[in-house]
């Protein structure tokens, strides 16, 4: 498996990956435009063929604050440690800017968990964090789990 920075040329990929995960009510829906928007944010995991098996990207939020989001595995590439390499990646891509905590809004916290984070609440998050939410459809009754990563 390669990892890398996501380019335009992933963006049809990321976004049917995305799709169907949301379609499942398992992910937030991303559009064409968001992903376009956050291109820079996004690492990639590529497989031998060239095919995109995962996603996930890391968002600067504010001050030594970002968020692990938009992380998708190709249904038929789960459990192989795809989104673990990912999620540690996206970490260390962080602590290079100098990311002192990363959070994530999540409806699989057992993954999270593996990976260091805890759960806490909504309420624990700054503000800045809920700038976004009102574009959700879910929004104000957000039924994701915050947890963080110290």
């Amino acid at each position: 498996m390669k990892y890398r920075k996501a380019t335009f040329k992933d963006i049809e990929a990321i976004y049917q990956l995305v799709a169907d995960y949301a379609e499942e009510g398992v992910m937030l829906a991303r559009s064409r435009n968001t992903l376009y928007e956050t291109l820079r944010d996004m690492i990639v995991a590529e497989d031998e063929d060239g095919t995109i098996a995962g996603v996930g990207g890391l968002h600067i939020i504010w001050d030594r604050l970002a968020e692990v989001r938009t992380l998708a595995v190709a249904p038929q590439k789960t459990r192989q440690g795809i989104g673990a390499q990912i999620v540690k990646r996206l970490i260390a891509e962080g602590e290079q800017l100098g990311v002192e905590k990363v959070f994530t809004l999540t409806y699989k916290p057992g993954f999270f968990q593996t990976l260091g984070f805890e759960t806490i609440t909504k309420e624990e998050l700054p503000h800045k964090v809920w700038k976004e939410c009102i574009d959700c459809p879910k929004f104000p009754n957000c039924d994701e789990i915050a947890m963080v990563k110290v």
